[in-house]
């Protein structure tokens, strides 16, 4: 242990063992993240840290973990002032940060994802395997983590491998966690397992910054809770001093209304048609058996499954990123198998990808560019190729501020706007072309209440204004719960279940079946295909 480590042992419970001064970072385009922005930890306690996109919070921890370097401000540990130049040395200070999307190596092994940075060596040429074990082993059993150190990292659950990547912290000596949207896609009971481990670490003295959006856990777990809006500090308070709708009302600066009610569904005929749909991942695993469903017109059809189970390929299939190896697919009749993207889009699909950044958005284009970016070519914004500059200019700032997209203007690059801001424009362009069939993947992943409201509310304005056949895969079970009509659950591959009325179900019961612990039988999950 180094020195500055036995002086963040020394600090007491309760006392503040992390603080961020004036803090302010401005991005090379202008941008201002963070503004004097004031934040403080106590040793033993979980912070809340929440704010709309945009707001400034992961920034903020970047500027902590040495990612990012402010403009201004100052930074104290244990009462002494720091300069973070970077991560490896934000975990000398005992700083570590566990990121929203895992930073591990899928063909790695747990031991050798643990030990990067690391890395026990025989002699300079040779890694020390049953050194890394053995380091591995001795932190899981400290924490009461279990782990196999030889488990391939993507053979593992969601849940295990954000495991892996706490007990990596752990492991490099971390006392301070930072951790970002730390829940988003873990089932009801996996969520239960790390909030126990959370609590188990803050009783140990472990301090833990706990960026989320779903504003009930950060109710129910955390002790104080601090505001960010518009990259500034808004306020910090304890938790037991402030509902859930306060906090809401905090973030985004007026009432905001959390609770969806939508009129029940009136199906009409099949829109998609799914026929034994099979495929296999680059390891020669089937990642689909035989898949069957049907997603009628007026209806919205929720996917829920553990990430790996999947789903991701399945949305890739019907978009056309994917070949479809066996089985069939069909939109309003035309089979799809062998169209590409921009054929499969004519016939009327909209399609929001899971991975907004890489096939959503072009991201050093603008804004404006990618809100049209599906309908250059129509008459309404083009003739003869020559592109109707007003007509374009009129959508977008229409878009923009529709669907609050929180942008200078309309010419900025896609790249300088947070990652909600980015899902809006995305969310604009897919929603606003009148879609019969749109194929939704967490729509809402890592954006604000506020922004996450807005969406979910124009997707049932799809179904009820166009009827529009709706396919949602969504990670937030209470998501799916609130805005489909009806779920499939996903098991290896499988579809184990199926639910015509998403009324009936709780969060429990699907994840009991995202699991694997329970599954349908035959007669019952032959239901999800229509006769329509």
């Amino acid at each position: 242990m180094n020195e500055f480590l036995r002086k963040i042992e020394d600090v007491s419970i309760g006392s503040e063992i992390l603080s961020m001064n004036d803090i302010t970072k401005i991005y090379p385009n202008g941008f201002i993240a963070n503004e004097d922005v004031n934040f403080n930890l106590k040793k033993g306690e979980i912070h809340g840290l929440v704010g709309e996109n945009g707001a400034g919070k992961t920034t903020l921890m970047k500027v902590l973990f040495g990612i990012e370097t402010a403009e201004n401000g100052n930074i104290k540990l244990a009462g002494e002032k720091v300069s973070i130049a970077n991560p490896i040395n934000a975990l000398e200070y005992g700083i570590g940060m566990v990121h929203q999307h895992f930073m591990l190596v899928e063909s790695l092994s747990v031991a050798e994802n643990m030990v990067l940075g690391q890395e026990p060596v025989k002699n300079i040429l040779s890694f020390d395997k049953d050194t890394a074990v053995d380091r591995v082993q001795k932190v899981s059993k400290r924490f009461g983590l279990p782990v196999d150190p030889y488990a391939k990292v993507r053979d593992l659950s969601v849940g295990f491998k954000q495991r892996v990547e706490i007990l990596k912290m752990l492991l490099h000596g971390a006392k301070i966690l930072l951790l970002d949207e730390p829940t988003a896609l873990l089932t009801p009971q996996e969520t239960e397992e790390l909030f126990d481990q959370l609590i188990d670490l803050k009783n140990e003295g472990y301090s833990i910054v706990f960026i989320s959006h779903k504003l009930n856990e950060v109710k129910r777990l955390c002790n104080r809770i601090t505001v960010l809006r518009d990259g500034k500090t808004i306020v910090t308070k304890k938790i037991d001093d402030v509902t859930e709708s306060d906090i809401s009302n905090l973030m985004v600066g007026r009432n905001v209304d959390i609770n969806i009610e939508k009129d029940k569904a009136k199906p009409m005929q099949s829109i998609l048609k799914v026929r034994e749909l099979t495929d296999f991942n680059s390891f020669g695993k089937k990642v689909l058996n035989k898949v069957n469903f049907d997603v009628r017109a007026g209806e919205i059809l929720g996917i829920a499954a553990i990430e790996g189970n999947g789903q991701s390929e399945l949305a890739d299939n019907l978009s056309g990123i994917r070949t479809i190896k066996e089985g069939s697919v069909s939109v309003k009749g035309t089979k799809i198998n062998d169209l590409d993207i921009i054929d499969i889009r004519n016939l009327n699909v909209s399609i929001v990808h899971e991975d907004r950044m890489t096939t959503s958005v072009a991201v050093n284009q603008s804004v404006k560019t990618n809100l049209i970016a599906d309908r250059f070519e129509k008459e309404d914004f083009s003739n003869i190729g020559v592109l109707k500059n007003n007509e374009i200019e009129k959508l977008s700032i229409d878009l923009i501020q529709e669907f609050g997209v929180k942008t200078n203007d309309g010419d900025s690059a896609v790249r300088t706007l947070s990652g909600g801001n980015i899902q809006k424009v995305v969310a604009a362009r897919e929603f606003s072309s009148n879609p019969e069939l749109l194929i939704v993947s967490q729509p809402t992943r890592g954006i604000d209440i506020g922004a996450a409201d807005l969406i979910r509310r124009k997707i049932i304005s799809l179904r009820d204004e166009l009827n529009t056949a709706v396919l949602l895969f969504s990670a937030d079970l209470s998501e799916l719960l609130s805005i489909s009509d009806s779920i499939i659950v996903l098991y290896e591959g499988e579809i184990v279940a199926y639910f015509d009325n998403a009324e009936d179900l709780t969060e429990v019961i699907l994840g009991e079946y995202m699991l694997g612990i329970k599954k349908q039988t035959e007669s019952e999950i032959k239901r999800v295909v229509s006769n329509g």
